[in-house]
């Protein structure tokens, strides 16, 4: 699945001239933890997140006294900090476009899923040369989980299973085959690994459109002591 298929498209988006307070109350009224920041073209220039608005408060905080802090205590970093936390403007405050993790419409959903974890980011905006297009989020990438597009025909679920082999180097089984009659996926083979085994099971049964998987593989072990 793409992440043209399950992107958020209506998204809000602020100008960069917009107050930082307004941001601010846009993202508390809105129930959202993030906008993006375009300018008149829809071009992507940046995001402001709570984070962004959270440091803006930390860094209020008064720094504590102490002997040992003076030591360590950098004046022109805290001084840089606050300026930066307290910028008048979406422009000031947002992480500009060149630090975010961006992908386009045909980006799978899966890598969108793993890019998200690697970042450690909750959302990615979508862009078509520079143009924000749209946001996948985690909760978009949990509906395409539970709404999967479902193969109609046993050639396409057929299909499905072996791009899914062949995209999980685990899955490489050369003494496993496997056939697809009424919806309905057939292991066959010899295979000594149980967690493969399983594995593969898994892989056919969470297929969209497979009714039921039936595990017809031989132990290899077992068979080579029969021999």
């Amino acid at each position: 699945m793409k992440v043209g298929e399950i992107m958020t498209r209506n998204v809000i988006a602020v100008p960069a001239d917009t107050p930082a307070m307004a941001v601010a109350r846009l993202l508390s009224d809105r129930g959202i933890s993030a906008v993006p920041v375009t300018d008149s073209w829809n071009m992507l220039l940046g995001i402001v997140s709570e984070a962004d608005l959270i440091h803006r408060l930390a860094v209020n905080d008064a720094p504590q006294g102490g002997f040992l802090h003076s030591l360590f205590y950098n004046r022109d970093r805290a001084a840089t900090e606050y300026a930066l936390a307290h910028g008048a403007t979406a422009k000031d405050v947002m992480t500009p476009e060149r630090d975010l993790v961006t992908v386009d419409e045909e980006t799978t959903a899966e890598h969108a899923a793993q890019l998200i974890e690697q970042h450690k980011v909750r959302r990615l905006p979508v862009v078509r040369d520079g143009v924000l297009v749209g946001i996948v989020s985690r909760a978009d990438l949990l509906r395409s989980l539970l709404v999967p597009a479902v193969a109609s025909t046993d050639a396409e679920i057929r299909a499905l299973v072996a791009a899914e082999i062949a995209r999980l180097p685990w899955a490489d089984a050369p003494y496993v085959f496997f056939d697809v009659q009424d919806s309905a996926v057939t292991l066959y083979g010899f295979c000594h690994s149980a967690a493969v085994r399983d594995g593969l099971k898994a892989l056919a049964a969470n297929t969209p459109g497979v009714r039921e998987v039936h595990d017809r593989i031989t132990d290899s072990a077992a068979n080579v002591h029969a021999i």
